[in-house]
């Protein structure tokens, strides 16, 4: 494999991630805006476009999203409002990290559940920086594509090569 292959692959593996990434920034945003809608939040529409924008920041982002809603709610409604966000806010972190993004990542990388929720938490521990949390996501979507590259590589072989009639170790 030259190099431009493996910047195909490479490439190909981190547009998936990005596709990924995008539609989980969408529904993220969607579900902002209904639950601040039911919670009656001020500015509703503009938190959940913040909320889906700064999904792409891993953990990081999705703590700055709740800043102003929860501000917002603590003015308009008094603390019953922004406890009410913060509620929304944990089901939404739950919602996303356990399900929503792992099913995405399946969809579009073709990378398996399991490795969705267990990559991330392994490489915070191993790189105990920010790190290892960030580039934990568009990593597993280039190994699974390398992976995947290799078992078609692999298949295509074993259908290319003939099978040979058994020898005849004596002559009749």
């Amino acid at each position: 494999m030259d190099w431009r292959e493996h910047l195909s692959t490479t490439g190909t593996a981190l547009k998936h991630w990005f596709v990924a990434q995008s539609y989980d920034a969408l529904c993220m945003a969607a579900l902002w805006l209904i639950g601040l809608l039911i919670i009656g939040v001020p500015w509703a529409p503009v938190w959940a476009f913040l909320g889906g924008a700064l999904q792409f920041i891993p953990n990081f982002g999705v703590m700055i999203a709740l800043i102003g809603p929860a501000i917002a709610a603590l003015i308009s409604g008094g603390f019953d409002r922004f406890l009410y966000v913060l509620i929304l806010y944990a089901v939404l972190v739950v919602i996303d990290g356990l399900f929503l993004q792992p099913f995405l990542m399946r969809r579009a990388a073709r990378v398996p559940i399991w490795a969705s929720i267990l990559t991330p938490i392994v490489l915070g521990v191993l790189l105990p920086s920010f790190w290892g949390v960030l580039i934990a996501a568009p990593l597993l979507a280039i190994v699974f594509t390398y992976r995947a590259r290799a078992r078609d590589r692999r298949t295509a072989l074993l259908s290319s090569q003939q099978q040979l009639p058994p020898r005849r170790l004596f002559k009749p």
